[in-house]
């Protein structure tokens, strides 16, 4: 059986790679999972830039706008996969706009898109409020994973 180190994939196109211990971020990542009773399976995170970003975000869903996560769902039943894009550019501006450190914004991201695979959304009414109850959850437990 895979570790959870071993089902999540960290790459970057066009960036380099935040500056995160993977292998503590996989095991929260798992914790989170299994919280929202769901089963790990293949993620892989792509970190890239605003100009990437917006390429994927027109080609696959044809929205022209910068975004700070896309997720792409690949999840079966309990099981979640999927890709995930990050734009490391969106979320410094964001965490400039809401008045948040890189590193908190980056962490909200990592584990908001989880939260999708998972099955939460945050697009209709009230969903917003229920995805950042569901992101605090999961900020709460990153202590027991990594240090801060």
């Amino acid at each position: 059986m895979k570790s959870s180190s071993d089902k999540i994939q960290w790459t970057s196109q066009r960036v380099g790679l935040p500056d995160i211990d993977t292998a503590a971020f996989s095991r929260w990542i798992d914790a989170v999972a299994a919280a929202h009773d769901r089963i790990l399976g293949e993620i892989t995170y792509i970190f890239c830039d605003d100009d990437r970003i917006i390429e994927v975000n027109r080609e696959f869903l044809q929205h022209d706008y910068y975004t700070d996560i896309i997720t792409f769902d690949y999840s079966r039943g309990r099981l979640i996969r999927g890709d995930l894009f990050i734009s490391l550019d969106t979320i410094a501006s964001n965490a400039e706009l809401v008045g948040a450190n890189y590193r908190e914004e980056l962490c909200r991201v990592i584990i908001h898109g989880v939260l999708h695979l998972c099955g939460i959304n945050d697009k209709g009414p009230g969903e917003r409020e229920i995805m950042e109850r569901h992101e605090n959850d999961a900020l709460a437990m990153l202590g027991e994973y990594v240090k801060q």
